[in-house]
């Protein structure tokens, strides 16, 4: 009974502060005011509960149980769990797997895959580096080359492995290869009017074109964008490149000063000062959308949670990007502030997916997660901790880290072990116990 009145006395005072400290602008929180919440995060089991369960999935590489690929915008999301449980070659090897067949203009794949199992609709490239497996890129996507210098910034920092960058692939260094691939954005998909990264329309992050068809391969149907996912994911990869480039490597670019244009490229270009959001596309040859259809008036999620953590905005913007998602969130049944869009397109608007399946309007921790870790930096300690406990409840409750839920019933949906989830809420629990 004790223990219960004490659990009870520290949620009523958690609640108390912050209430009293609102939860609109960052606060500077005393050692004091953070006494009870620190008592929730200690003695939350479910927590480690979670983290158990997600190094125990993390056994693989490959996205999750329905998938038979590595892909690269997933693993770079659970490499830290990944290096728990794995030893540390064998998560370098698998990173650099990416770089033995990289396209000659410093492209990314997407996937790797048995060469048996390459059978779906992609046009698949090989190497006498990789016997055995194949490679896909999906073309509408700009986010494979971010996502493995994001990868490699999070091996080295947790490993100190800084050897990696001078091993050598056909004559040419790791650490080459991977300005080649930060280069080829600025080659093959970079605006010289905005200074920003292009992509196909998707929705927000994701990897589907609107139009009917195989939506995952640039077509003559493609109609050309700026979005802020693809410029936030580019500018931590500059990021992560900088922190861990060799001081004497002469690099091709003036990396810094790149990443300091794109940010207030971003700023000029995406960003909606007076609806205080980024604003879904800019277009760069018409949209494939109705001129009657007010795409503006759409929410994107991961892209704003990938701007914070990027660093676009100030502390203030970010309370009040935080607070929309959670507003967004609030206004459907069992939705997390990983929903995708909200509201989501019509469907006769994005007849690839319909609304609230998979990417239009599904709830994904795999992007919901990842917000935890920069509410924790910009102090919003007790938002981050309300914001996560629906998450982990949901994955307890199911009994899985599924791939995404539908915001409408709260039915989990896709693979059942989706590593990406598993990896994100490993790294969230631990932003918040640190």
């Amino acid at each position: 009974m004790k223990s219960i009145n004490r659990l009870v006395f520290i949620l009523l005072t958690s609640s108390l502060l912050y209430i009293l400290g609102g939860c609109n602008q960052p606060q500077n929180k005393t050692e004091g005011d953070l006494q009870p919440l620190k008592e929730l995060i200690i003695t939350n089991s479910k927590f480690d509960t979670v983290q158990a369960r997600a190094l125990r999935i993390l056994s693989g590489f490959t996205a999750g149980t329905s998938y038979g690929e590595i892909w690269i915008r997933d693993f770079n999301t659970f490499i830290n769990g990944s290096l728990k449980v794995h030893p540390q070659e064998t998560v370098r090897d698998n990173l650099l797997k990416f770089l033995k067949i990289q396209g000659e203009d410093g492209n990314i794949v997407d996937g790797l895959i048995d060469t048996a199992n390459a059978n779906v609709g992609y046009d698949y490239r090989y190497s006498k580096l990789l016997p055995g497996l194949a490679a896909h890129k999906n073309t509408v996507e700009t986010d494979q080359e971010s996502s493995l210098l994001q990868a490699f910034g999070k091996y080295i920092k947790a490993t100190g492995d800084k050897d990696v960058l001078s091993m050598t692939i056909e004559d040419k260094t790791v650490i080459r290869r991977l300005e080649d691939a930060l280069l080829y954005i600025l080659n093959d998909r970079w605006s010289d009017k905005y200074g920003l990264v292009t992509g196909a329309t998707t929705i927000d992050w994701g990897d589907v074109q609107p139009e009917s068809g195989w939506g995952v391969a640039i077509n003559d149907k493609t109609k050309w964008a700026i979005d802020i996912y693809d410029n936030a994911m580019y500018s931590m990869a500059i990021d992560a490149f900088l922190e861990f480039c060799p001081s004497d490597y002469k690099s091709a670019k003036d990396w810094k000063s790149i990443r300091e244009q794109l940010k207030q490229n971003v700023r000029e270009h995406l960003w909606d000062e007076q609806a205080q959001k980024y604003i879904p596309h800019l277009y760069l040859d018409g949209s494939p959308f109705a001129a009657d259809f007010d795409e503006n008036k759409i929410l994107y999620s991961g892209g704003s949670i990938c701007a914070v953590l990027a660093g676009f905005n100030t502390p203030e913007e970010v309370a009040e990007i935080n607070r929309q998602l959670v507003a967004a969130a609030h206004a459907e049944n069992h939705a997390t502030i990983g929903f995708t869009v909200s509201p989501p397109y019509p469907d006769e608007t994005f007849p690839n997916m319909a609304a609230y399946r998979y990417q239009n309007g599904g709830d994904w921790t795999w992007f919901g997660g990842r917000m935890i870790g920069g509410l924790v930096h910009y102090g919003l300690f007790h938002e981050a901790y309300e914001e996560l406990e629906p998450m982990v409840d949901r994955v307890l409750a199911n009994n899985g880290f599924y791939e995404w839920y539908d915001v409408r019933t709260g039915e989990p949906k896709g693979s059942g072990e989706f590593r990406g989830e598993a990896g994100v809420l490993y790294d969230a629990i631990n932003a918040m116990r640190d």
